[in-house]
């Protein structure tokens, strides 16, 4: 089977986007980073349908479930043997081809700041200028640790989701250009999503440690 680039959710580095904020607009950015922060904290609970696209053109799809906080699930297409699961703590990797486990504190990947609703992306975000008054887009990065990664949120403005938002995807590009993006749809809001949907089997030979 073809080997799969690892997912956006532990890729690296930063996207190549430029924002020029001229001081008239930064009050307005101020209020929509202020907007996807209230996003982030109105949304409990939410499933998706994903596209997962590489550098390479391969797509991917699956589901995504989120549970705040910090809970995260990419469950892939059938016939892909990778599960990414967020469990509140950290971000696990489970590759059930070759039996393989990585793990990663949350806060460590770009992920972090679409799913911590304790983050304050006034601190570490901007808007990127799109020229479409229905697309808001805001890059997230740590200028502290560039190799934690960034993620650039995509949202279209919706007045029916939570605070008037409806998170469209997100874009990453690691520090060897890999660039991976991921296109949501069928968006829920509000659904029960067990905290058993966070767990997993561990492929390794028993006696191995998680995580290891």
């Amino acid at each position: 089977m073809k080997r799969i680039v690892a997912p956006l959710a532990l890729t690296l580095a930063a996207v190549p986007f430029v924002a020029t904020i001229v001081p008239a607009a930064a009050q307005a950015d101020q209020s929509d980073l202020s907007r996807v922060n209230a996003y982030i904290r109105a949304v409990k609970t939410m499933t998706a349908d994903f596209a997962q696209t590489d550098r390479n053109g391969q797509t991917l799809t699956g589901q995504l479930t989120i549970k705040q906080p910090g809970k995260i699930r990419f469950q892939y297409q059938k016939g892909v043997p990778l599960l990414i699961v967020g469990d509140g703590k950290a971000l696990t990797m489970i590759d059930y081809e070759v039996r393989q486990v990585q793990r990663w504190p949350i806060g460590n990947s770009p992920l972090g700041a679409l799913i911590d609703p304790n983050k304050d992306l006034s601190k570490f975000g901007k808007v990127i200028q799109t020229g479409d008054p229905t697309i808001l887009s805001v890059q997230a990065r740590d200028p502290k640790r560039p190799d934690y990664g960034t993620i650039t949120m995509i949202f279209k403005r919706d007045a029916a989701s939570p605070a008037g938002l409806q998170l469209y995807g997100w874009v990453a590009l690691d520090s060897q250009n890999n660039r991976t993006a991921v296109k949501l749809s069928n968006q829920r809001y509000g659904v029960a999503v067990a905290d058993s949907a966070f767990r997993w089997t561990d492929p390794r030979p028993k006696g191995r440690m998680p995580g290891g």
